[in-house]
């Protein structure tokens, strides 16, 4: 059990008792215990009951507790909630805009047991008299389950990737010749995957037997050239079979996407022996997966070369400690960073708006900077440099004053609260917050949280025309929840000469290795290392900071 399903299944406990009208108290030592455990560096699998008590927060009560969810996958006071929780209520707690206490009024009151029928009541207006709620509760519940069913079986790149990798190894486990390819969404790297599709040289009944091996593929239904199945729970593949001397043209359709395929004519026709030879045989240069989202006009101008890699990136500037609310010191964030081979690393922490995140204040940042100039003395030529992720107050402006805002080598400008402005003020805001003379980079410039929550509204052209108008760089936020700017808005980055930086946003060592993700995406607007910010050396990137000081 990792981490991360430890920390949501105490959550989930916290969460429930709050139902059901438990003792706050231990319920709050239990979501403490859940953030703790996230933002480990290391996992707690096959750590002893008094191990688990030697981290931070976590006691007696709850150490048992992760060491029951470590031996059985749950435990016995999550199995009771269960028991007297109808499944639909439970449901209903992952449904953002509302929390347990207004979950049990839905169900004690209203009498509500599932996202369906919390649904037709935002519908009937059933929500606006109840206490606590509201017109404006409704409308923000009725987006949240609209937004949420209309994601439903959508997963994130990474989580594609990874269910995906898992089950190619458990099948070529049992077939080390088996060729077998991803295709779809996944091979041409969206940040969102609707569909699990892959092409393997098998055939059916084999490739049954093989699912019916691994213990982990369920509902198996089969059609004429595939076999579609639920892999590990809930997500589900289909896996298209062909003869050896098919495979590259079934790897170019299944590919796609149909709009691709489409303007390259009647491929389906065509002899094809791989995809390279069959784009130089209609006169076009080999287009990457990656590309083929974009019009083929454009695709066949980029120089596949030219686009960014994970050797280009030549340091990391936007990153987290436990200055606010990252899980390692500045001191081992920067070690990590510097042992991956960086040149320079910029620590970001949240500004003093953050509460919730610890954000610094004056004497703080002081502080922090003082700690930074002894690494530096310590560390040449690997170089730290002083930087705040600095909010945008509902207004425009950044929550420092001129006299702090200078004493950093760049600023971060984000937007954290106020999500919900209409598209004329958010952008005001923004733009506003460009203006300052003292933002250098526009961190995640749309808010997004891939499939949880939806871009904030703005006119992306008004918000680069003024960062090119203003120097402003504009960050490719690489944590694989957002992956934001969006990849469709980098040409016009590029177009208005405004460069971009693929920022790791690492909150623990381990997430400084995000930056591939937002490779991924880059290279599908077909960002260049010239338009990369941190593709700088260091020299370059120390001018970069010194021409705007």
């Amino acid at each position: 059990m990792t981490n991360k399903e430890i920390s949501r299944a105490l959550k989930l406990t916290s969460a429930l008792g709050e139902l059901h009208d438990e003792n706050p108290f231990k319920l709050k030592s239990l979501i403490n215990a859940a953030f703790q455990v996230d933002r480990l560096d290391y996992q707690l699998e096959g750590k002893t009951t008094s191990e688990i008590l030697e981290v931070p927060g976590i006691g007696k009560g709850t150490a048992q507790k992760i060491t029951e969810l470590l031996e059985t996958h749950t435990t016995n006071e999550l199995q009771e909630y269960f028991e007297k929780t109808p499944a639909g209520v439970v449901e209903l707690l992952s449904i953002k805009g509302i929390g347990p206490k207004k979950v049990r009024q839905l169900w004690t009151v209203l009498e509500i047991e599932s996202p369906g029928e919390l649904l037709y009541a935002c519908y009937e207006n059933r929500l606006v008299h109840l206490k606590g709620f509201g017109t404006k509760t409704q409308e923000s519940i009725l987006q949240s389950i609209e937004y949420r069913m209309g994601n439903e079986g959508k997963l994130r790149f990474v989580d594609a990737e990874i269910i995906s990798g898992e089950l190619i190894n458990r099948l070529q486990n049992l077939s080390a010749d088996l060729k077998i390819q991803v295709t779809g969404e996944l091979r041409r790297k969206m940040e969102v995957v609707s569909s699990l599709e892959l092409l393997a040289v098998t055939t059916i009944s084999d490739l049954r037997e093989m699912l019916e091996k691994t213990g982990d593929a369920a509902d198996l239904q089969t059609g004429l050239t595939s076999v579609t199945f639920k892999f590990n729970g809930n997500s589900r593949f289909s896996i298209t079979c062909v003869d050896e001397n098919d495979f590259e043209k079934q790897l170019l359709l299944l590919t796609g996407p149909p709009a691709h395929i489409n303007e390259l004519g009647k491929p389906e026709e065509a002899e094809i022996s791989s995809e390279e030879k069959y784009y130089a045989a209609i006169g076009l240069p080999f287009i990457l997966p990656e590309l083929r989202d974009l019009p083929i006009a454009a695709a066949r101008e980029i120089d596949a070369e030219k686009l960014v890699k994970t050797e280009d990136i030549k340091g990391t500037i936007h990153n987290h400690s436990t200055w606010s609310d990252g899980a390692n010191t500045l001191k081992e964030m920067v070690e990590y960073c510097r042992d991956m081979g960086m040149e320079y690393f910029g620590i970001c922490d949240h500004s003093k708006s953050a509460f919730y995140a610890k954000g610094l204040s004056f004497e703080r940042v002081i502080s922090q900077q003082l700690e930074i100039d002894a690494l530096n003395k310590q560390m040449v030529p690997f170089r730290i440099f002083k930087g705040i992720e600095s909010d945008i107050l509902h207004d425009g402006s950044l929550d420092y004053p001129e006299e702090i805002l200078k004493t950093f080598d760049f600023v971060v400008a984000s937007v954290h609260s106020g999500l919900k402005m209409d598209d004329l003020k958010a952008t005001r805001r923004i733009v506003k917050a460009i203006e300052n003379p003292y933002t250098r980079i526009l961190g995640h410039p749309s808010g997004r949280l891939l499939l949880a929550r939806k871009p904030y509204l703005i006119d992306h052209k008004d918000v680069i025309d003024a960062c090119a108008a203003n120097g402003v760089v504009i960050e490719l936020n690489a944590h694989p929840n957002r992956l934001d700017i969006d990849w469709r808005w980098i040409p016009y980055c590029l177009e208005k000469g405004v460069m971009i930086s693929i920022n790791a946003d690492a909150h623990k060592q381990a997430e400084l290795l995000n930056t591939k993700y937002g490779i991924n995406v880059a290279r599908k607007g077909g960002l260049t290392k010239k338009h990369l910010l941190n593709g700088l050396p260091l020299s370059g990137f120390e001018a970069w900071i010194e021409n705007k000081r």
